[in-house]
């Protein structure tokens, strides 16, 4: 006979895995329901000048919109990053070329890409909305991309040998490799990589949702124009409100995207010894209950996966083709002579279009550089004095990271613009100015590259290493030269570039600040920018971002370059 407290428990077991079903269902509905709503959007009538109201009855449609560009530009930042930095790995001919070409356009600050792109977006749709709406997910999409290009492509770089020669062992093919042992092996600073690069997406959200083009007006319903209206008005209120909002779909994301990714990734970790502690999700751990999501990875992922892994495993008597098709020869030759032409136009272009500068102004755009690129020292500086050892101890503590990480999340993903009037007005009151605040808006905006990568270098490290310098008793100094600093060595200067990168992209809103109907600004490239961007003088703006880039490229030539290459050659983590 089956006792009462049996009975309850398998009617438990039955009825739990229905609710989260239905749960996976629901979700699968409401997402569907919003790509149709979004769709309606989108193929609307053009409005590139909304009504921005500031009213909190907005905020959820506001919120809405907003997610939807960000995710829509992580996807695209997601499929080129990995394309991207894949390429680069395996493409030795073309590898120098590009790196520079990602080195310059991540120096490049998003309102220098807006001309040309809310301008092609528009042209291409002329009649509907998204034209205006393409064009600010391109925005968005060149504040988010290039750290996560570079992460992906020094994790590349790292895979331990014995890796790649058990994997010709084996004769994995190209695709076996990427997905079985190249993406996993990328997969934690892939995470912790998007996790900044969506915080520095919401960081422009107001730059990419509401800006002026010369006498054109382009105001986009969103959390970025709301925040950038309110603060503009001086409205406190609003700005609470906006902040409040934001900081919700903030912490929706840590929940619902993050944290679950944070706690998949830790199976990629390369170790020998199993780690004591690991984060855990509760979303995860519910996704992985689903009956009906078991059913579809044992039944359609898994069989598929295998039929495409065997149908592309690399076979010993085939023989490698001596020589190229003619076909693909001359299809090369085409290509080259294409991108040729392309480059040519652009430098006539380039020299037409600078042919009104004035020497005066070529003398003050560099000076102005020389000025952004001090604050941009001092302030990767002090990020640096505090983000390495903070991210090494959440990297090292997962109780902590369980704590600490949300909230880094939701402080790096705050736009430090929503907060600058606030500061602003304290610094004034203390008898500073714009100059001590740009370098304090670069910080906030920049000190995050720097620490998320440290955390994914943290908890790449192998736990016996760690156990190892435990039983020789390391001292606090020898753990750090001999575990730590190897250990995170590719992910901190992989931090560094970016942050570097990111701060001069912050200048464009850290030296030119719209506040109570008048500009603040503060002599530096990146006031210059938005100056010209406002004005819609493009000769000063195209010279203003090649000088930029020049500055940038540069540095990573004499600085940064060489110690990736440091880090290639003796910091492996292989035996």
């Amino acid at each position: 006979m089956t006792s009462p407290a049996t009975s309850s428990s398998q009617s438990n077991q039955r009825t739990w895995p229905f609710l989260i079903d239905l749960a996976v269902f629901g979700a699968i509905l409401a997402f569907l329901c919003a790509l149709a709503a979004i769709g309606r959007y989108w193929f609307g009538a053009a409005v590139p000048a909304a009504e921005i109201s500031r009213s909190p009855r907005a905020l959820p449609l506001y919120a809405f919109y907003s997610l939807v560009r960000m995710a829509t530009a992580y996807l695209l930042s997601l499929v080129f990053a990995v394309s991207y930095g894949y390429i680069a790995n395996y493409s030795t001919r073309w590898r120098a070329v590009m790196l520079a070409i990602l080195d310059i356009l991540q120096s490049i600050p998003v309102l220098s890409f807006l001309p040309g792109v809310m301008l092609a977006m528009v042209a291409l749709f002329p009649t509907r909305q998204m034209g205006v709406e393409f064009g600010s997910i391109i925005l968005i999409f060149t504040g988010q991309v290039w750290n996560m290009a570079f992460s992906f492509y020094a994790s590349l770089q790292a895979i331990p040998r014995e890796l790649r020669e058990a994997s010709r062992v084996y004769r994995f093919s190209r695709l076996q490799t990427f997905f079985q042992l190249e993406l996993p092996y990328g997969a934690i600073g892939l995470v912790w990589n998007s996790m900044v690069s969506v915080a520095g997406g919401w960081f422009f959200l107001m730059a990419c949702e509401m800006f002026v083009l010369g006498n054109r007006d382009f105001r986009l319903p969103g959390l970025g124009s709301f925040l950038q209206s309110a603060a503009s008005a001086g409205d406190t209120t609003a700005i609470l409100w906006g902040l409040g909002a934001m900081i919700a779909v903030i912490v929706l994301i840590d929940q619902c995207i993050w944290r679950p990714a944070i706690a998949w990734s830790d199976k990629f970790k390369f170790e020998q010894v199993e780690s004591k502690a690991s984060g855990g999700s509760f979303i995860l751990n519910l996704l992985r209950r689903s009956p009906l999501l078991n059913r579809l990875r044992h039944s359609v992922v898994t069989p598929l996966s295998e039929r495409a892994y065997n149908r592309t495993t690399s076979q010993p008597d085939q023989a490698a083709p001596t020589q190229q098709p003619l076909l693909r020869v001359v299809a090369g030759y085409a290509f080259g002579l294409l991108v040729l032409a392309g480059i040519l136009w652009g430098i006539f272009e380039t020299f037409r279009t600078l042919r009104t500068i004035t020497s005066h102004e070529l003398v003050v755009t560099v000076e102005s550089a020389g000025a952004t690129f001090l604050r941009v020292a001092v302030s990767l500086i002090i990020a640096s004095a505090w983000a390495i050892p903070a991210g090494v101890a959440i990297g090292f503590h997962p109780k902590l990271a369980r704590i600490a990480q949300p909230l880094a999340q939701i402080a790096a993903s705050v736009p430090a613009t929503a907060l600058f009037p606030v500061i602003l007005l304290g610094l004034i009151s203390m008898g500073g100015g714009l100059g001590i605040g740009s370098i304090l808006l670069m910080l906030l905006g920049t000190q995050w590259y720097i620490l998320f990568n440290v955390i994914a270098g943290a908890i790449a490290i192998p736990s016996d290493l760690r156990e190892v310098a435990d039983l020789f008793h390391f001292s606090a100094t020898q753990r750090w030269l001999t575990v730590i600093l190897p250990g995170i060595y590719p992910y901190l200067i992989t931090g560094l570039v970016t942050a570097s990168g990111g701060a001069w992209n912050a200048s464009i809103v850290a030296e030119y600040f719209h506040f109570k109907g008048s500009v603040l600004s503060t002599f530096g490239l990146g006031a210059q920018i938005s100056s010209a961007t406002d004005s819609g003088n493009f000769a000063l703006l195209l010279l203003s971002t090649m000088v930029m880039a020049t500055f940038v490229v540069t540095v990573n030539r004499l600085l940064w370059r060489p110690l990736y290459r440091l880090g290639e050659t003796r910091f492996r983590l292989e035996n």
